[in-house]
């Protein structure tokens, strides 16, 4: 019965969509399940592109042994865009607290003045560095770069 007062209720652009979902399910209720399988059959035996041979990637490095990125396969990632991003510091507040920030409000980071920032690359520490100012823009100096094989170890 409380659904019978709540479709009475509903407006006319509600009502008209409720139809058009009723009839597109009863149009896809007319397809059985033999239909389905003669469609899948049709698209199976249907000629398929050729396709390009998969680049096979080399075996993962051993743990105790030194990456090597020289490799012929490395060719294939060079041109991915990844997001780098400097991190000054970080801190946890409340949702209460979040709310009354305003215009010059100060928010204490969990870093000393003077430290090096992290350098993240998609979220995965790469470096530390410093703040410079170059042609009046903020870039960064990486004063302590992480080793290409400490970086493969965090992302495993």
């Amino acid at each position: 019965m409380a659904d019978e007062n709540e479709n009475e209720a509903s407006s006319p652009e509600e009502q008209a969509l409720a139809d058009e979902w009723a009839a597109a399910l009863t149009e896809a209720g007319d397809a059985g399940q033999d239909d389905i399988d003669a469609m899948l059959a049709a698209s199976n035996s249907a000629p398929t592109a050729p396709r390009a041979p998969m680049e096979e990637f080399g075996s993962a490095p051993k743990m105790n042994l030194p990456v090597n990125l020289d490799g012929p396969n490395l060719d294939v990632i060079l041109d991915i865009p990844v997001s780098i991003s400097m991190e000054v510091g970080n801190t946890e507040i409340t949702i209460r607290n979040l709310l009354q920030l305003n215009q010059g409000s100060v928010i204490e980071l969990d870093r000393l003045a003077g430290e090096p920032l992290d350098v993240l690359v998609n979220g995965t520490l790469i470096a530390h560095g410093e703040v410079v100012v170059v042609n009046d823009k903020f870039g960064i100096r990486l004063t302590d770069v992480i080793s290409p094989s400490e970086r493969i170890k965090k992302l495993r």
